[in-house]
């Protein structure tokens, strides 16, 4: 969702801004500005579309001074333009918000009463225009922003700046994170350490309703009721070096190719070699044993609770339940005493998640974070945390972050299964070492590269696309066919391939592309029937097997893709990357924004 940087620097801060923003393009945007304090103003500088154009504007319109506030916007209300994005500003107030005010109409009415002119169509300036009434009346601008978070109903991470105020700023949060960077003689302000990583290693996270006042020298915390507080400083390791794209063409190869190296070191951080054996961090109870897990998670990290499921029902015999994040709480769901709740994130601040999480709370449930930002809101909530080891993940679509959640969720399996005496010690060493080889087996798999390039050229042409698989490999084709989706425009939908001729088959003919993804494993028969069915009404089938089950298909495939013979519990692991390969190349190849796919956003902090 939007990103937020402020700066309150010893040199001029527009180059500091920009650059800012520029580590924030990942959360998604369509339109970027800044604002700076120059003598007794506020100065601003807005553009549509990429930080490309805002550049050129200010290498055309330069922009002094040494404290200020940038916003990378992903539009909720009001078209993508100029005049919609942010900072929004009065002559006494400039604010960059990311969240949405749910009471902005009543808010907006009240203030034009007032003779406010409103001239966006955004919910965020009704902000920006509460704050001055209230400065108006008088008040500081510390207790006339505490007026007005008073007022605001909704979420929010708001970074805001006062004319003439050359060594202050406000911080403040609701729903939506944000961090407070600390420099010598300097502060900083941001949705996300990564947008502060060159900038300094030691964070603040402002936790749920907290707003703080900002000065070159420090910070004070204050709570959402005005009480001051103390946050605990953390160093954090990121910088700005991890920006990089290494030579790749976009951030989404780079990290499809870096998933041999982050599944081994997860798989570092959870297994003994030496013993063969899962080991968990402590945790405060046991997942094995709840009567029951329920899973929630949204988009991709959904996908990859299905996988979860499947293994923790299968090898462990605990009763699971997944949800996604967005619907899960509006059921009101009764959960059983001493069951657990597992959120699964890559950015662990996906509003729908932490809203479901809160809810769990509220059930009495323990709470299991399965995160890859360790530091973040959902896992400071949780009970205990599984960390996936990603790193920083810049592509919108994810990859590395998902295949680290399978690797994780797979070791959460064989633990709980161990905890409820189902897994003897041999079967458990087993399929330790399984999982060991997958990074090794992943980077064979980065080899097929030319040949989906290739594939990718034909279905490029497709306006429809259908993935199908069983078992594991379901969950896997729902991936397919959403990283499809997200990054060429293209329309595809994944199926349980035992499903076809329950109504989808009618879809089939010659010009839609049928991925088929068919490990050989137990459901291998089952799905080589689904496949024939496709074929018989004329379907172009590509198919992503093992070389055992290629043999057996024969030349009934029009494409086929060799992977590795791994056991079947890390399969969805493997099978996985072949899939983000295709989609990238169908992307290239019809020339999208593969890292910056169009209305989507990283975190979606927002419901």
């Amino acid at each position: 969702m939007c990103g937020i940087i402020g700066v309150i620097g010893r040199q001029d801060v527009a180059d500091l801004l920009i650059a800012g923003l520029k580590r924030l393009e990942y959360r998604g945007y369509d339109s970027a500005g800044v604002a700076t304090l120059a003598d007794d103003r506020i100065e601003r500088r807005r553009a549509e579309g990429k930080l490309l154009n805002l550049e050129k504007l200010l290498r055309e319109e330069p922009l002094d001074g040494h404290t200020g506030i940038g916003h990378t916007r992903w539009a909720t209300h009001g078209v993508p333009n100029e005049r919609n994005a942010h900072p929004h500003a009065t002559d006494r107030v400039a604010v960059v918000h990311n969240g949405i005010i749910e009471n902005f109409r009543a808010l907006r009415e009240e203030l034009e009463e007032l003779g406010h002119t409103l001239v966006s169509e955004t919910d965020s300036e009704v902000i920006v225009h509460l704050i001055s009434r209230y400065l108006d009346d008088g008040k500081s601008p510390a207790d006339a922003t505490k007026a007005a978070l008073d007022r605001l109903e909704g979420a929010f991470a708001l970074g805001i700046v006062f004319a003439g105020e050359h060594d202050l700023m406000i911080g403040a949060r609701r729903g939506s994170p944000l961090a407070i960077g600390y420099g010598e003689g300097e502060m900083f302000l941001g949705s996300d350490a990564l947008a502060l990583a060159p900038l300094t290693s030691r964070i603040t996270y402002l936790e749920e309703g907290d707003w703080a006042v900002l000065t070159s020298q420090g910070a004070t915390v204050f709570d959402a009721e005005g009480n001051e507080t103390e946050r605990e400083i953390r160093s954090t390791a990121l910088s700005g070096a991890i920006i990089g794209k290494d030579g790749h063409r976009h951030f989404m190869l780079k990290e499809i190719h870096e998933q041999p190296q982050v599944i081994g070191d997860t798989l570092r951080s959870y297994i003994n070699p030496a013993t063969r054996s899962v080991v968990l961090p402590p945790m405060s109870f046991k997942p094995g044993a709840a009567p029951r897990l329920t899973m929630v998670a949204c988009g991709t990290a959904f996908y990859a609770c299905l996988v979860g499921k499947y293994w923790l029902e299968t090898v462990a015999r605990i009763p699971v339940e997944v949800d996604i994040a967005s619907e899960f709480r509006y059921r009101a769901a009764d959960m059983p005493p001493g069951g657990a709740a597992v959120l699964v994130s890559q950015s662990g601040e996906t509003a729908d998640a932490l809203a479901a999480l809160r809810y769990a709370r509220e059930q009495k449930q323990h709470v299991l974070s399965i995160v890859n930002v360790p530091e973040s809101s959902i896992a400071r909530e949780s009970d205990a945390v599984l960390e996936t080891y990603a790193g920083p993940e810049i592509g919108v679509a994810s990859t590395k972050a998902f295949s680290t959640q399978l690797t994780v969720l797979a070791c959460l399996a064989l633990a709980v299964a161990r905890s409820r005496g189902i897994l003897e010690p041999a079967e458990e060493g087993r399929l330790v070492e399984a999982l060991a080889e997958v990074p090794a087996r992943a980077a064979e798999v980065l080899n097929h590269s030319e040949r989906l390039r290739e594939i990718a050229a034909d279905v490029a042409e497709a306006r429809d696309v259908l993935y199908l698989g069983r078992g594991t490999s379901y969950p896997i084709a729902l991936e397919g066919a959403l990283k499809l989706k997200e990054i060429s425009y293209i329309h595809a939908e994944g199926y349980a391939a035992g499903e076809m001729k329950h109504g989808p088959i009618a879809l089939i003919d010659e010009t839609v592309p049928v991925i088929v993804i068919a490990p050989s494993d137990d459901l291998f028969d089952k799905t080589l029937s689904n496949m024939q069915e496709v074929i018989a009404r004329g379907g172009r089938v590509i198919f992503f097997s093992d070389e055992a089950g290629i043999e057996r298909v024969g030349d009934m495939a029009s494409e086929a893709i060799a992977l590795p013979k791994v056991d079947p519990l890390v399969a969805p692991i493997l099978y996985a990357i072949p899939v983000q390969l295709l989609a990238y190349y169908v992307a290239v190849t019809k020339g999208t924004d593969v890292d910056q796919p169009r209305n989507l956003a990283k975190s979606v902090t927002v419901e």
